[in-house]
């Protein structure tokens, strides 16, 4: 069995171990021989997450919503309705927070981090020899379906943002730009928790995922892509582009279950955060809230 999930928290100066949602069926699913069958024949498949997420959107699945908060501890007072006006278990999972729950980092140079989640930052995709896992690293052209961009960011600085169930499940632009159309590139949908993550580090160019551009006239081309995982129903668009967006405006949010957003940026582009990079530099990631400090744009 893989060890747990450490991750360090700012808000607290602390590494803690992640409570993960589901976490004896993921091990099954992806640490056992069995599971990793019924995995093949079920979960990957689109019609498992279709079937769950409908569930998800059934008024029953009201019942389950007061007892996710307990158990994880949610802050109700950042709800911006009422945990009892949700009709399903769906529209807890992708409420709104009050603005004042996540400031936006106000700097001209700043950027901030597009969603909640734990942070991994890989500085110089290039220079990455493992990640996850020995051996495994990563492949642009696979992930992005296009050569041009696996050359542009063949240098480039890679944040892989990873939503857990317990996480606000709403997405958003690290900063001002020029945004593209949103492409969907069709795929699987495997778990994106690092216990599946630690198999198989191509599940990111495997799964199903949208991609979208995001130009600034000092950095240039940004990419960001969604990422679906097991029990995703869907991602919803707020803003498929093009068009200009500014930092910290909503981009979108999921569906019940765990996701990913990946932000790739050019080559030297942006000074990260030191807390960020230190942790990330020992393999772990950091868990940072949509709207803190993510870097500056270098000089």
């Amino acid at each position: 069995m893989s060890p747990e999930i450490t991750f360090w928290n700012p808000y607290s100066s602390a590494y803690e171990v992640e409570q993960v949602y589901g976490e004896k069926w993921l091990r099954f699913s992806y640490e056992n021989l069995l599971g990793s069958v019924g995995l093949w024949a079920m979960v990957q498949r689109k019609w498992f997450s279709d079937w769950y997420g409908k569930q998800m959107d059934l008024p029953k699945s009201k019942s389950k919503i007061l007892p996710f908060i307990t158990k994880y501890g949610l802050k109700e007072e950042e709800f911006l309705n009422h945990p009892e006006s949700f009709g399903t278990f769906n529209e807890f999972f992708y409420r709104k927070l009050k603005p004042s729950s996540r400031p936006i980092d106000s700097g001209p140079d700043g950027l901030i981090f597009p969603a909640d989640g734990r942070h991994l930052l890989l500085p110089d995709v290039s220079k990455v020899s493992s990640i996850y896992a020995k051996g495994q690293s990563f492949d642009l052209m696979s992930l992005l379906g296009c050569k041009e961009l696996a050359g542009l960011y063949s240098n480039g600085s890679i944040l892989i943002s990873r939503l857990c169930p317990v996480d606000y499940h709403r997405f958003h632009f690290p900063v001002d730009g020029e945004l593209s159309k949103t492409n969907l590139i069709n795929g699987s949908l495997f778990s994106v928790s690092p216990i599946a993550l630690r198999q198989k580090i191509s599940i990111f160019w495997e799964n199903k995922r949208y991609l979208s551009t995001l130009v600034h006239p000092r950095i240039g081309k940004i990419s960001q892509l969604l990422i679906g995982a097991t029990c995703v129903g869907s991602v919803h668009l707020t803003n498929d582009g093009p068009s200009m967006v500014k930092k910290g405006e909503e981009y979108g949010f999921f569906s019940f279950g765990g996701s990913c957003v990946m932000t790739i940026f050019p080559s030297k582009k942006v000074a990260f955060r030191s807390e960020l990079i230190k942790q990330s530099s020992q393999g772990f990631e950091s868990y940072f809230k949509f709207g803190d400090h993510l870097g500056k744009i270098a000089d």
